[in-house]
């Protein structure tokens, strides 16, 4: 009977019965949960059948799921897991970018390899609202397979509110005239340029190999939230050119609806060895300065790096040693 009923919520959601059947491994106590990476969504040169999958689980308590999780999964942990539930929920909520991660889990039934990341609600809702380390936010920027669809208005508004702010920034730093690609490649390479793991272990064209053959989940994903820039951006249907206002009014307008913390950190790197500006003189004078889409894009780079860094660094102690050692080698493998 449960399976008949896996088989029907799959079937309505179009969602593959193999995600129901992983998400029944665990705590159910999750109010959001979502699927990407190359297993989930197709990249270019990344069509291997045993790609891991990645999941991120949305958790109300921190603290109730671990310790949850770690009773019934307590081989996914390391060794942060005998230092207690607490320990583990605080090390997800106080580090980082938030996010705890377990890499490398064999779910042996399902002949599958999985990654899942647990993070709070309010950790989420904030990154997806101020970009306080633009992680999940960048992730939930491109296509991804929502796998349980939350019930909150508050994040269901953040959800929202995260696209509208990658259509601003994307239009900041792109020419008055542009292909429908280029738009796309500009918001999935908000969370990528500056990344740590680009660097090191990462495909130097994932971009462009993400976006190439989602081209059209990336047109249904934001086609709602472009309705609303028809002031601002011609959007034409087929291969004609796209054309947006670049008026420095106009540009005053996308950097009046960025999230808090790059307006923060472009207030700060304004007023570096000057007069100290408040934030809507500071954003009215980059909206006239020629340089404005460099200073954006230096602005979320460093903000990238720093998130990636310290998320990278925790990695190591929430899969362990040996794991990281594992999963950094089938990164590199994957490049070649």
């Amino acid at each position: 009977m449960a399976s008949t009923a896996v088989k029907v919520a799959a079937a309505a959601k179009d969602i593959s019965p193999l995600y129901y059947r992983i998400l029944s491994k665990f705590p159910q106590n999750f109010t959001f949960c979502f699927a990407y990476g190359s297993a989930v969504k197709p990249q270019i040169g990344n069509q291997k059948k045993h790609n891991m999958i990645d999941l991120i689980y949305c958790v109300d308590n921190s603290y109730r799921w671990h310790g949850a999780n770690i009773e019934i999964n307590p081989s996914h942990y390391s060794a942060l897991r005998f230092l207690g539930k607490g320990f583990v929920a605080r090390f997800q909520e106080k580090w980082g970018a938030k996010v705890y991660f377990n890499t490398l889990v064999d779910i042996k039934e399902e002949n599958v390899t999985i990654k899942y990341g647990v993070v709070s609600q309010k950790d989420l809702i904030a990154d997806l609202l101020d970009w306080n380390n633009l992680y999940l936010a960048g992730r939930l920027h491109k296509p991804v397979e929502i796998i349980k669809q939350t019930n909150s208005s508050q994040l269901q508004i953040a959800l929202q509110s995260n696209l509208r702010s990658a259509v601003h920034t994307a239009l900041l730093v792109l020419p008055e005239t542009f292909s429908e690609y280029d738009f796309y490649f500009a918001i999935s390479n908000l969370s990528y340029a500056g990344d740590f793991r680009m660097t090191f272990g990462e495909n130097k064209n994932k971009v462009r190999n993400i976006v190439q053959p989602q081209l059209l989940n990336f047109r249904e994903l934001y086609r709602p939230i472009l309705q609303q820039f028809h002031a601002y951006v011609d959007f034409p249907t087929g291969d004609a050119q796209c054309h947006q206002d670049i008026h420095p009014e106009t540009k005053l307008h996308h950097l009046m609806q960025l999230p808090m913390v790059p307006q923060q950190r472009i207030v700060k790197f304004w007023n570096h060895g000057g007069l100290q500006q408040d934030m809507e003189d500071v954003l009215r004078a980059v909206a006239y300065d020629i340089d404005c889409a460099v200073i954006l894009r230096q602005i979320l780079k460093d903000l990238v790096w720093q998130s990636s860094v310290r998320q990278s660094l925790k990695g190591i102690l929430t899969a362990g040693f040996l794991k990281s050692v594992r999963y950094s080698a089938k990164k590199i493998a994957k490049m070649f």
